[in-house]
């Protein structure tokens, strides 16, 4: 029979990748209830929900304290505060963001972390396959898209998904509202156009930031960026959802190559 496998480090490189790919992500900080206090280094451990850390801090935040802040992601900030809870996630800080930082400050911080990651969300070799999907229609532009995220690594799909549920909690918010008493909610005005403007360019990077012509991006190129990820925010709940019959065809396969990987989701589940 096949060998029994307890721990993803008893299976080899293949089959730690394969498996890797497939795991369920449970996006939970393994202990919620944090008090604040002194600052202190965070635990290195990886967890199966492969999100930053700061990225899914700041979407918490926001999603608690500034859906209903109107220009959200454009009113200017604090560039020496932002610059200081950056510096504090970089040191590997146990950063706690409450109702006393601004809003305004937390969302550039997002942006600039977005902005400045060595490899964008949307890795630069796919940056001509999704921006290609643009010039698509219906059904076939949402599948070509489904298919180019499942060929990104773990860790870009979950952050990118994580990203993708707060952008679309922000534009339900982007309308008035009134209240069970009438009372009027003022809406963020931020749309899902308007979101995809401020984060697109952002999440699609042809060029690395810094280098000759990388914020020199033309008219065609500016507008499908827009418009794909327009799409991404608004089918990001059935993008990010692998059907039953892909994932009984995987399966299948798996049992035929790597016996030892299914045993393990197995004993796991």
């Amino acid at each position: 029979g096949a060998m029994s496998v307890d721990s993803i480090t008893d299976l080899s490189d293949n089959a730690s990748e394969l498996l890797e790919a497939l795991q369920l992500s449970h996006p939970h900080e393994l202990d919620p209830r944090r008090s604040r206090g002194k600052k202190k280094p965070l635990s290195l451990n990886p967890i199966s929900w492969q999100v930053p850390r700061i990225v899914d801090r700041c979407c918490t935040h926001l999603e608690t304290h500034g859906l209903q802040t109107v220009g959200i992601f454009r009113v200017g900030s604090s560039k020496k505060r932002v610059q200081q809870l950056r510096e504090e996630f970089d040191q590997g800080l146990d950063v706690f963001l409450d109702e006393h930082q601004s809003v305004h400050d937390v969302a550039a911080l997002l942006k600039e972390f977005l902005r400045d990651m060595p490899d964008p969300l949307i890795p630069r070799e796919l940056y001509g396959a999704f921006l290609s999907t643009a010039t698509m229609e219906g059904p076939a532009q949402l599948d070509t898209l489904q298919l180019l995220l499942f060929l990104l690594p773990p860790s870009h799909s979950d952050t990118l998904l994580r990203l993708l549920r707060f952008l679309g909690e922000v534009a339900r918010h982007a309308e008035s509202s009134w209240d069970h008493e009438g009372r009027e909610v003022p809406g963020n005005k931020m749309t899902v156009s308007n979101l995809a403007t401020v984060f697109g360019p952002n999440i699609l990077q042809k060029e690395k930031p810094g280098e000759k012509d990388a914020g020199a991006l033309n008219f065609e190129d500016s507008a499908a960026i827009i418009l794909v990820l327009q799409r991404l925010i608004e089918h990001h709940h059935s993008l990010f959802m692998v059907s039953p019959e892909m994932q009984c065809d995987i399966l299948r396969r798996l049992f035929q190559t790597d016996p030892d990987v299914i045993e393990y989701l197995l004993r796991r589940k």
